[in-house]
């Protein structure tokens, strides 16, 4: 008898509602392949771009996910001992071949990150693809040390996580929220000054930082981007990584007006491969020490997910929105 697993599928585009638990084929490993029992998932916004149609992101129909959290349960090629921890990101999952919304997912043995810790599986499942954009980000933008840090849309997971980051490298960080309410969560989190976001913050930044910042990730989106750039000082790095806003292009592109002489702009998109093992098991050992926080929004169940899609879309939750599938 075929063993089956229970799974979230994409059969169509469309709001949170099409997304649909049904249960099917549990997949068998191939070498090269690893087979993980998945325990707890992070979602995340390039997610929700896909449920809408948004962009080119693979077929249908799909189980979406570009993360998940689990243990080895098959590999072939011998890259992993049966039980072994570990977090697959990325690599195609969830667009060209299934995700992690599911019991089981199969991923390329590349996109497999191993670790060890006896953390709690909500905790766990919040951290890869979260760590590894802010790891990632932050590795490209590369600010001096002892300089500073804007982040851009700093209550969206990615910017919780940056300001944990980058308050252990020792940068003097500096977080906006469209929300005065967030305030206290940003300062919690590692934010040394927080600026609400007007859609013109430069003149605001400059006010702390004269020179201009030492390094920005833009999470916000286009809308934003050219604002960022103004509060970056020379020879600093603007890194695009998100798009809270949904606004992924600008219009009529100019960049001798756009970007101001000497500030640097470049953008994020990585893989497991940017996120290595000792990069992650050092953050999970932090955590469990008490040293680092993961930013958790809420916890869900594997039949919570069309709410958890529409609390992501909302924006209501500030912090990591987590599947576990044992709930």
């Amino acid at each position: 008898m075929t063993a089956m697993m229970r799974a979230v599928q994409l059969t169509e585009f469309g709001g949170p509602e099409v997304l649909r638990i049904t249960d099917l084929p549990r997949p068998s490993a191939r070498p090269g392949w690893v087979l993980l029992r998945v325990h707890a998932f992070g979602l995340n916004r390039s997610e929700l771009h896909f449920r809408r149609g948004m962009g080119s992101f693979g077929s249908l129909p799909r189980i979406p996910g570009i993360e998940a959290t689990g243990e080895v349960v098959e590999a072939p090629g011998g890259e992993f001992a049966v039980g072994t921890k570990a977090a697959a990101v990325m690599g195609g999952m969830g667009r060209n071949f299934d995700g992690g919304y599911a019991e089981f997912v199969l991923v390329p043995a590349s996109t497999v990150i191993p670790f060890t810790s006896d953390l709690d599986w909500a905790t766990l499942g919040a951290i890869p693809e979260m760590l590894q954009t802010a790891n990632g980000s932050l590795t490209v933008v590369d600010p001096a040390p002892g300089s500073s840090l804007l982040i851009r849309g700093g209550t969206s997971s990615i910017g919780l996580a940056l300001a944990v980051i980058a308050k252990r490298r020792g940068l003097t960080v500096i977080s906006t929220t469209r929300n005065a309410a967030k305030s206290d969560l940003l300062r919690d989190t590692g934010a040394d000054h927080v600026v609400i976001d007007t859609g013109l913050i430069a003149d605001t930044v400059r006010e702390i930082v004269p020179e201009g910042v030492g390094g920005a990730v833009e999470l916000v989106g286009a809308t934003t981007l050219r604002d960022t750039l103004r509060a970056t000082a020379k020879l600093a790095t603007v890194s695009f990584t998100g798009m809270v806003a949904d606004d992924w292009t600008v219009e009529n592109f100019y960049p001798i007006d756009f970007i101001p002489n000497g500030v640097r702009l470049t953008a994020y998109s990585g893989e497991a491969s940017d996120l290595p093992a000792d990069v992650l098991q050092e953050f999970v050992d932090a955590v469990a020490e008490g040293h680092d926080r993961v930013p958790i929004g809420r916890v869900y169940g594997l039949t919570d997910i069309v709410q958890a899609h529409r609390d992501m879309e909302d924006g209501t939750v500030s912090g990591k929105l987590v599947v576990v599938t044992d709930r």
